[in-house]
């Protein structure tokens, strides 16, 4: 699931490490904090420097403090680890990214003017597909992010069901037109994995990452509703919008134990800073993808109107106002925030989670970290 996009701040080039301190970063996390987060965590590494950091509250009925090795809900960056796996799968030439979707699920993308003879895995992959992302869905906004929550919180999805969904709806622009952030592309990119592969994109990713990497902290739950701990509560407003903005005094909702299915390879997994700041700086010093898919991964499309900011193949790429170029994705859950993101040798990366929804400016953190400010 995604947060909003990010927007730049001003700063100067490697400010950061040239200070040899974390104080804005610690700044800025406090900062979200007293504008609503109940509380959150952040883990910075430079070359073999490690520093970690935490504000607020982790479970609001126990007063505990946040850890720096709490395990939560990182929403999209999910689609990261996804995009890993397709583009090993292209390496081992047991699917091609030019392969239609029809190829691989024939007459799943169809009806209402969508057609999946048209679209190929790269823009599944990249967000040029056109099609409809069925977390903009009215009714299930108001199931999953309103306070039907409280009543279908435990409800399963199938990924048949969430095409099915995003097929009620016409596509947003004709392949390769436009780009448009859509959580369906990935639910789609799950069942080519498991096309391609004969197992689940969870079985896959577990395999291909997270053994050989010793992410023991990171799990794809499938239905499972609760979040291993070490790890605090999950909090929501539940305003109908993920990662909107709530009022002051309004309820505040624990919503740590859901069902993930709704998610599924848009969002569902769980992990920590550690293992999510291991997997980037894995991914982007070239052990996880050969050089060609690597580049592949980072070949960016452009956005109308955010000069900034680019997308790849499940990687997001922005060029901080002080110059620093951070590649990385952001995440969002009911009751979670998370972003990660680092410099292009993976050498400086900064992980972060806030447990709540809501009015959350997490980009504060990215610019205090790699600009200074």
């Amino acid at each position: 699931m995604s947060a909003a996009l990010p927007a730049s701040a001003a700063g100067t080039p490697d400010a950061s490490a040239a200070r040899g301190g974390h104080a804005a970063t610690q700044a800025a996390l406090d900062s979200v904090v007293q504008d609503g987060a109940p509380g959150g965590i952040v883990l910075a590494e430079q070359g073999h420097d490690t520093w970690a950091g935490h504000a607020g509250t982790a479970d609001l009925a126990t007063g505990r403090k946040p850890r720096a090795d709490d395990r939560f809900r990182v929403g999209s960056i999910t689609k990261t680890f996804v995009a890993v796996v397709m583009l090993q799968l292209a390496e081992e030439k047991k699917l091609s990214l030019d392969d239609t979707v029809d190829h691989w699920l024939p007459g799943l993308v169809q009806g209402n003017g969508n057609d999946g003879s048209k679209i190929r895995l790269r823009q599944i992959l990249n967000h040029t597909s056109g099609i409809y992302s069925y977390t903009d869905d009215e009714d299930f906004k108001r199931k999953e992010f309103g306070t039907g929550f409280l009543k279908h919180r435990y409800d399963t999805w199938t990924p048949r069901q969430i095409v099915r969904l995003a097929m009620t709806h016409r596509p947003v622009f004709a392949a390769g037109d436009d780009w448009s952030y859509s959580d369906t592309n990935y639910v789609i990119a799950s069942m080519v994995i498991q096309k391609a592969t004969g197992h689940s994109y969870a079985h896959e990713i577990e395999q291909r990452i997270l053994s050989p990497l010793h992410l023991a902290s990171t799990s794809l739950p499938g239905t499972r509703a609760r979040v291993p701990g070490p790890s605090g509560r999950a909090y929501s407003k539940l305003t109908g919008e993920l990662a909107g903005p709530g009022e002051p005094n309004s309820a505040i909702y624990d919503v740590t134990e859901l069902n993930p299915s709704f998610a599924g390879a848009a969002g569902e997994m769980i992990s920590n800073n550690h293992d999510l700041n291991r997997f980037y700086r894995a991914l982007f010093s070239g052990r996880l993808l050969k050089e060609p898919q690597l580049r592949e991964m980072m070949t960016t499309v452009s956005i109308k109107n955010m000069p900034t900011f680019s997308y790849g193949l499940g990687l997001m790429r922005m060029t901080l106002s002080c110059g620093t170029e951070v590649w990385g994705h952001n995440g969002g859950i009911q009751g979670s925030i998370s972003q990660t993101m680092a410099t292009p040798d993976g050498d400086h990366v900064l992980s972060l989670n806030f447990n709540g929804d809501w009015n959350i400016h997490e980009q504060r953190l990215v610019d205090a970290e790699f600009c200074g400010a």
